[in-house]
């Protein structure tokens, strides 16, 4: 691909994931679960591999759960969960923050709830939002142009780099 800039590569993304599992255990060390929703794509492997790593450090019990939603069009089709939220700590997790919107809208199944709290987490966090999200766990943060575009690639279940295009 033309003019692709590599941001992260796997070393430095375990080490970015690492401080990310460790703030998460900080931020609910008195918690017993969490529930970890990852946006079906990269956002599912980020959450994925944020719960091994959390399970490594801390006795905290993660359930994963995956969100569909039509990043693009959020509202063509309602995002649903599979799981009751009720009374529990949530992490909302994404691969990158862009503008905000895909955040903002999976943050509604969510609410449809009465979680005990809910935290957004987000391995690459883009410093120019058109919506009102501040992801309260990043993994590297990056200004950028609105016509950059952040690609994490993924193979299998690992994130093997973050490039700026």
């Amino acid at each position: 691909m033309e003019n692709q800039v590599l941001i992260l590569d796997k070393e430095r993304l375990s080490r970015k994931l690492q401080r990310m599992a460790y703030q998460i255990w900080e931020d609910n060390s008195s918690e017993k679960e969490l529930c970890f929703i990852g946006i079906e794509g990269s956002g599912l492997t980020v959450a994925e591999e944020l719960a091994r790593l959390l399970k490594e450090i801390s006795k905290i019990r993660v359930e994963v759960v995956s969100l569909r939603m039509n990043k693009k069009h959020p509202m063509k089709e309602a995002a649903e969960l599979s799981v009751h939220l009720n009374n529990k700590a949530v992490v909302l997790i994404d691969d990158v923050a862009n503008s905000g919107k895909t955040l903002l809208y999976a943050l509604k199944p969510i609410l449809g709830f009465e979680p005990k709290k809910v935290q957004v987490a987000v391995l690459v966090d883009r410093k120019h939002k058109s919506f009102p999200i501040t992801p309260d766990i990043v993994g590297h943060t990056i200004a950028t142009t609105l016509q950059d575009h952040i690609e994490v690639v993924c193979e299998g279940k690992n994130i093997t780099a973050v490039y700026l295009q």
